[in-house]
C-alpha cells in the first residue's frame, strides 16, 4: 500500500470542496476572487473561504489557497490582506507565483508556508536552491518534466528538505506555465494575471493543413502513482478548478484508490476517462514521448459523454465520508446525568451530559446496546474506532437519549476541530518603494538570437546579449561593449552543456548572464557570472525586483505585461529596463507544433509559421529543448522613448531579422524614429486584465 502520499484536489466552488473531500482528498486547493490563476472560476468570497476552511478542518483535510498571479505595486496591500485572512482561517499554505508577494509573505507572515506555483516554470533541479533561499517549502513542478527528470529533481529536493508536488490528471497547456503571453498580447487577458482566454484551443493552419495545433489532450498519470511515490513525490495534484464538482469527485476517487492500492473498477475508469476529455488522455510528457499523439481538442461527442456521466459521478460524493476516527467513552451512573466523551487523534476531546438514568424495569442498559446506538454516525465525518463505557448495574437509558448525546457530541467535536488558534500577526505593509527618479538618457542593449545576426556597427549600443552557442573566443566586438551570455529559458537535459558553455564564456572574458528562469541563477553563480534577471522572471512589482536582487541580480528586465507607467514606477536598486523592440515571445513549448504536423520537420529557423483563423501568421523557432512561438508583429517603442526614459536601459530583441535589418533597427532606436514596419505597442499602453 502507498502511504503518506497526498491526494490534492481542485475546487472552484464550495460544491467542489464537498465533492473532493467526500471522494477521498487529503487536501484541497482553491482561490479567492482575485490574485489566482483561475479568476474565471466561481472562487470564494471571504465568508466562503472561512466556511471551506472549517469544512476541511473538521474532516482533517488540508487547504491551500492559490495566490498565484502577478501582483502590481498597487495590489500588494490587498494581496497581503488576503494572505493574512487565509492564515487566520487556518488555511495550511499559499501557492505563489509572484516572487515579490512571496517576499512580502515571508516578512509579514513568517509562519505561513508557501508553495512555489507551477506558474514559476520550475523544470530544472538547479531552481531548488534559489527557491529554498526565498522560503518555499514545496514546489509544484512543471507538467513537462518526464520520469527521469522528476527522479533527479526529487532526489535533490529531498537533500534540501523541499517537498515536491506534481500534476497527475487534468488539462495540459501547450506552453510552459508562467511563460505564456499569447492571451495577453492578443486580447489583453493575461494568464499570468488569471484571465487566460485560451486562444491556444482554437484552430490554426500550417502548410495548407488545419487543426488544433496548439491544443494538447489532458494528462493522466494515474497508472504511474506507485512510481511517483517511489521517486519522492509527496502530493498528487489534480487540475480542474474550472471544472464541475462531478469531475473533481471522479478524479479524486480514482487517485484515492490508486494511492491505497485498491483495484479500480472498469466502471470508475470509464467514468474518469469520460467525465472530461479532449479526444482522450496522454502520458506523453512523463514518458518523454512527444509528438502528434499528445494533441487533442474537446469535441461535441466529448461534451455529450460528459453530460451522460454527471449523475454517476454525483453518486461518488452524495454521502458524507466517515474518515475521522474517534474514541467514545460513555459513563452512566446512578443519580448522575449520563456523560458521553468523544476524543479524536489530534488531542481534541469534548464531553456532553444528558439525563439521569432510571432504574431498569425490564432489560438494563448494556455495552452492546450503547455501542450500537452511538456508532450510528453515518451523517457525520466520524466513526468510532475505540469504544469503552462505565455503566452501573440495573440502570436504563432510552435509545432516544443516546441518540441525542451522540448528536451533541458530534456537534461539539466539530466545533472544537474547526477552532483556529494562530499567533497575532500584525502586518507592517513595509513595501519596496516605487521609483521617483527623473528622466535620463537610457542605454540601448541589443539581444541577438545568433552571432551571425549581430550588426557590424554597434556604435551607440551599451551591451550585447548573445546565445550560449556563440564562439566567445573569436568575438570581434569593441572592448567597451560588455557581452552578456543568454541562458535558455527551457533547460531539462542540457544542463551539462549549459554549464560547459557558461564556463567557456567566463574563460573568454564574459562577465554576465541573462537569466530567464530561476534555475539559471545558480548556473550563472556557479560560472562566476553576474546575473541579469530577464523577462521570463515575470518581474511585475517593486518587491519582485528586490527579490531577484537578493538572489544576486545586478540588473532587471521588467515584465512586458506591465504598462510603461508601471515600469517607470517600479522600484529597484539595480538598473532596470524593458524590451522596446522585437517579436515578443508568446509561448515556450516542449512539444513543437510544427513537428507534430510535419514528420520531416527540421530546425526551420523561424521560416515556419502558424496561421490563425484571421490569417495572422506567428513564427515558430526551435531552440535547444524547447520551441518558441513569436508574435506576428514587431514591438516598436523608440518614437515614444521620452515616456519611459526614467528607466535605465531598453532591450532590442532580435529573432528572425537579418544582420542588415538589425543594423537599421539599432540606428532607429538611437534616433528615436517612428516605426517603418507592421508594428505593435505590445501591452505597454493597454490595460492588461
Amino acid at each position: 500500500m502507498i502511504t503518506d502520499l497526498e491526494v490534492l484536489s481542485p475546487a472552484g466552488s464550495f460544491d467542489a470542496v464537498v465533492a473532493a473531500v467526500r471522494a477521498g482528498a487529503d487536501a484541497v486547493y482553491f482561490g479567492a476572487p482575485l490574485f489566482n490563476a483561475r479568476r474565471n472560476a466561481k472562487n470564494f468570497s471571504r465568508e466562503e473561504l472561512k466556511l471551506a476552511a472549517e469544512f476541511c478542518l473538521i474532516r482533517g483535510v488540508k487547504t491551500y489557497l492559490t495566490l498565484n498571479t502577478l501582483v502590481s505595486d498597487d495590489e500588494r496591500k490587498d494581496a497581503l490582506d488576503v494572505a493574512k485572512f487565509a492564515w487566520e482561517c487556518g488555511i495550511n499554505a499559499l501557492i505563489i507565483q509572484d516572487l515579490g508577494l512571496a517576499r512580502l509573505i515571508k516578512k509579514n507572515l513568517p509562519f505561513m508556508p508557501i508553495h512555489a506555483s507551477t506558474q514559476l516554470s520550475v523544470h530544472s533541479v538547479e531552481a531548488l536552491e534559489s527557491l529554498k533561499e526565498i522560503g518555499f517549502e514545496r514546489v509544484v513542478v512543471a507538467r513537462e518534466m518526464d520520469k527521469e527528470a522528476l527522479k533527479r529533481f526529487c532526489k535533490r529536493a529531498k537533500e534540501l528538505n523541499i517537498e515536491v508536488e506534481a500534476f497527475v490528471h487534468g488539462a495540459l497547456c501547450m506552453c510552459l506555465s508562467g511563460q505564456c503571453y499569447l492571451s495577453s498580447l492578443l486580447g489583453g487577458r493575461s494568464g499570468n494575471r488569471g484571465l487566460c482566454a485560451q486562444p491556444c484551443r482554437l484552430e490554426y493552419s500550417y502548410s495548407k493543413k488545419e487543426g488544433h495545433f496548439l491544443s494538447l489532450k489532458d494528462m493522466s498519470l494515474i497508472d504511474y502513482i506507485a512510481e511517483l511515490k517511489e521517486m519522492g513525490i509527496c502530493s498528487l495534484k489534480i487540475e480542474g478548478r474550472m471544472k464541475r464538482a462531478e469531475y473533481v469527485a471522479a478524479a479524486t476517487a480514482v487517485c484515492r484508490a490508486a494511492v491505497l492500492n485498491e483495484p479500480i473498477s472498469e466502471e470508475l475508469k470509464q467514468l474518469l476517462s469520460g467525465i472530461f476529455s479532449r479526444n482522450g488522455h496522454t502520458d506523453g510528457y512523463y514518458k518523454n514521448a512527444l509528438g502528434k499523439d499528445m494533441f487533442g481538442y474537446r469535441t461535441s461527442d466529448d461534451e455529450k459523454l460528459s453530460q451522460s456521466l454527471i449523475n454517476s459521478a454525483h453518486e461518488l460524493y452524495r454521502r458524507e465520508r466517515q474518515s475521522v476516527a474517534v474514541s467514545a467513552f460513555l459513563k452512566v451512573q446512578k443519580g448522575i446525568g449520563a456523560e458521553l466523551t468523544f476524543s479524536d487523534n489530534n488531542g481534541n476531546s469534548v464531553a456532553v451530559s444528558g439525563l439521569k438514568p432510571e432504574a431498569a424495569i425490564n432489560v438494563p442498559l448494556n455495552e452492546s446496546f450503547a455501542k450500537e446506538k452511538l456508532s450510528k454516525l453515518g451523517g457525520s465525518p466520524y466513526f468510532i474506532e475505540n469504544f469503552s463505557c462505565k455503566i452501573d448495574e440495573n440502570l436504563s437509558l432510552a435509545g432516544s437519549e443516546l441518540n441525542r448525546l451522540r448528536a451533541e457530541a458530534v456537534k461539539a467535536l466539530s466545533a472544537k476541530r474547526a477552532e483556529v488558534t494562530k499567533p497575532e500577526t500584525p502586518l507592517d505593509y513595509c513595501f519596496a518603494k516605487q521609483n521617483k527618479s527623473g528622466k535620463k538618457e537610457i542605454k540601448t542593449v541589443a539581444r541577438f538570437r545568433c552571432y551571425e545576426q549581430m550588426s557590424k556597427d554597434l556604435s551607440g549600443v551599451s551591451a550585447v546579449i548573445l546565445p550560449l552557442k556563440t564562439d566567445f573566443s573569436a568575438l570581434s566586438i569593441g572592448k567597451d561593449i560588455p557581452v552578456i551570455v543568454e541562458i535558455p529559458r527551457g533547460i531539462m537535459y542540457s544542463i551539462d552543456f549549459v554549464k560547459e558553455r557558461l564556463a567557456f564564456a567566463a574563460q573568454n572574458g564574459i562577465k554576465a548572464a541573462l537569466c530567464n528562469n530561476i534555475a539559471a541563477f545558480s548556473l550563472a553563480k556557479e560560472a562566476g557570472l553576474f546575473i541579469v534577471a530577464g523577462f521570463g522572471m515575470n518581474i511585475y512589482n517593486s518587491d519582485a525586483a528586490l527579490s531577484v536582487e537578493e538572489l544576486g541580480a545586478k540588473a532587471v528586465v521588467l515584465s512586458f505585461e506591465m504598462s510603461v507607467s508601471e515600469a517607470e514606477r517600479c522600484g529597484a536598486n539595480a538598473p532596470k529596463g524593458i524590451i522596446s523592440y522585437g517579436r515578443l515571445p508568446l509561448m515556450l513549448m516542449r512539444n513543437c507544433p510544427i513537428k507534430s504536423i510535419d514528420d520531416k520537420c527540421k530546425n526551420c529557423g523561424g521560416k515556419a509559421k502558424l496561421t490563425d483563423r484571421k490569417g495572422v501568421e506567428f513564427p515558430v523557432i526551435c531552440e535547444g529543448e524547447f520551441t518558441e512561438l513569436y508574435n506576428s508583429k514587431y514591438l516598436w517603442l523608440f518614437d515614444r522613448k521620452q515616456e519611459y526614459s526614467a528607466l535605465d536601459f531598453e532591450v532590442l530583441w532580435f529573432t528572425d531579422e537579418s544582420c542588415e535589418r538589425a543594423s537599421e533597427v539599432i540606428n532607429a532606436a538611437l534616433a528615436k524614429e517612428k516605426p517603418d514596419c507592421d508594428f505593435t505597442r505590445g501591452l505597454y499602453y493597454r490595460e492588461v486584465k
